[in-house]
């Protein structure tokens, strides 16, 4: 057993060593830290007259030149006064997935993805809604930086997506951007598309984004066999194309839509390796369309 006077010597030499190796650690803390705020605070936020000026010259826009109804919308509000009607498209069975890509903060709202983001840029950036649960601790652990940052700020652990899976009737393989959707056998086919609302967490045990986004041929069509079952009954309405490029313009594409109300847990490692090589060529979140909030713009939801 070593006694007090022996401790001393010992002391003297091993704590300026651990004092250096202490600010090491914390440094290296602060530093990741900071760069992820860095990263989420880059987008400067608009004031609310930028978005209710958007609002006021989507409607003018619109108004009495017969648009349908346009998403994304609040699926727990079910009432719409849009009078456009359109043949819901197909089940997905009998459909061709031909393009998967993903956004940065859900679009739509309700369920479990409430909290609003902000204004963002007012051009789809930093906007949104986001996943009003909580993470464990183990969950939020940081990652080694951010990902999928191809053309806009990357993505961090915590982070809110909205994954499109868009189905077409048209006969094409799955693709790079909605383009795949379309063939030149035909122009105008129906459209669905299937949302599930994300949540980025630093688990390996969580859902597998590449397992998510796989595609195989059944009964002759090409599917997403691994659409989330267990997150809720879809709310299932009509609507249109989505995306910031809308928020003064009425979409004049008309689609059916199912969006998923509860949240899916998904390993943002493998949503990194995703990025860097995957068939759609998406390497980034796109941004996201204001919400719709004008009744003559929404369909009633049955």
């Amino acid at each position: 057993m070593l006694h007090n006077d022996n401790l001393s010597p010992l002391i003297n030499r091993t704590l300026p060593l651990v004092i250096f190796l202490s600010m090491v650690l914390f440094l290296s803390f602060f530093n990741n830290n900071a760069a992820a705020s860095a990263e989420k605070s880059e987008i400067k936020q608009v004031s609310d007259n930028v978005i209710e000026a958007q609002r006021a010259q989507l409607k003018q826009n619109t108004q009495g030149k017969g648009f349908g109804p346009q998403s994304p919308r609040d699926i727990d509000f079910l009432t719409g006064n849009n009078k456009r009607r359109f043949e819901s498209a197909p089940e997905v069975s009998d459909m061709n997935l031909c393009n998967i890509h993903f956004h940065r903060g859900a679009e739509h709202k309700g369920g479990e993805f409430t909290t609003y983001l902000g204004n963002g840029d007012g051009k789809g950036q930093g906007t949104g809604y986001a996943y009003n649960g909580s993470l464990s601790k183990s969950e939020k652990t940081s990652y080694k930086g951010a990902v999928c940052d191809g053309k806009k700020s990357g993505l961090l652990v915590g982070d809110t997506l909205e994954l499109h899976y868009v189905h077409t009737t048209a006969k094409v393989a799955p693709g790079p951007t909605l383009g795949a959707c379309l063939s030149e056998a035909i122009k105008n086919p129906q459209l669905r598309v299937e949302a599930q609302v994300l949540v980025l967490v630093n688990d390996k045990d969580a859902i597998d984004f590449g397992q998510l986004t796989q595609h195989k041929k059944i009964n002759g069509y090409y599917q997403a066999p691994n659409i989330p079952n267990t997150t809720g009954a879809p709310i299932r309405y009509a609507g249109s194309t989505t995306g910031p490029s809308y928020n003064e313009q009425g979409s004049p594409l008309q689609v059916s839509w199912s969006v998923r109300p509860k949240v899916a847990k998904v390993n943002i490692a493998s949503l990194d390796k995703w990025c860097d090589d995957n068939i759609y060529k998406e390497d980034h979140a796109h941004g996201v369309r204001n919400l719709v909030i004008n009744p003559d713009l929404l369909s009633s939801i049955r």
